[in-house]
């Protein structure tokens, strides 16, 4: 029985608690910590090349630009809905980069649902949030983080980068 009490006390000690415990990749393969960034909020957003909502790409440079000081963009290329992501990393740099100057930092590409999910995206929906929790819908959905690196606030794809919606907590 002790042996047990101690296996659930390391499990919950394990658990994450920020996302700044997770270990990550940036798109050119190199290790990243989001715990780089403390002090500032940061925005989570799965991506696509091929999707009605890739345009967003240029409001979320534009957001990464206006808010530098206090914000840091975060993409994670995913292919999970409809293979609209079906590049290697080289490929989604280059049309990220050429098409829409992004300059704000890619991950790998990841999954962001079902059997595979990444870690990072497990603890994201599954984090208490004052908004809602469960699986990911679509391409560009947001996870906005704050300072402490807690989820505080997660945005549907239909939310626009500069939209008053998701500004209104970088003011």
């Amino acid at each position: 029985m002790k042996i047990l009490s101690i296996m659930v006390a390391l499990l919950f000690v394990a658990a994450p608690s920020s996302v700044y415990q997770f270990k990550l990749k940036n798109i050119d393969g190199k290790a990243f910590k989001l715990s780089d960034y403390k002090g500032k909020k940061i925005l989570i957003v799965n991506t696509a090349s091929k999707c009605g909502y890739t345009p967003q790409y240029k409001e979320l440079e534009q957001l990464s630009e206006t808010y530098k000081d206090k914000l840091v963009v975060v993409g994670f290329p995913a292919n999970n809905f409809g293979g609209q992501e079906p590049g290697s990393a080289s490929e989604i740099k280059t049309f990220c980069t050429g098409t829409y100057n992004v300059t704000f930092p890619m991950a790998e590409k990841v999954s962001v649902k079902g059997d595979d999910i990444a870690p990072l995206f497990k603890f994201l929906t599954e984090a208490p949030n004052p908004d809602f929790t469960g699986e990911i819908k679509w391409n560009f959905e947001k996870f906005l983080i704050d300072e402490n690196g807690k989820l505080i606030h997660r945005f549907r794809s239909k939310t626009t980068p500069m939209s008053a919606e998701l500004t209104k907590y970088l003011n």
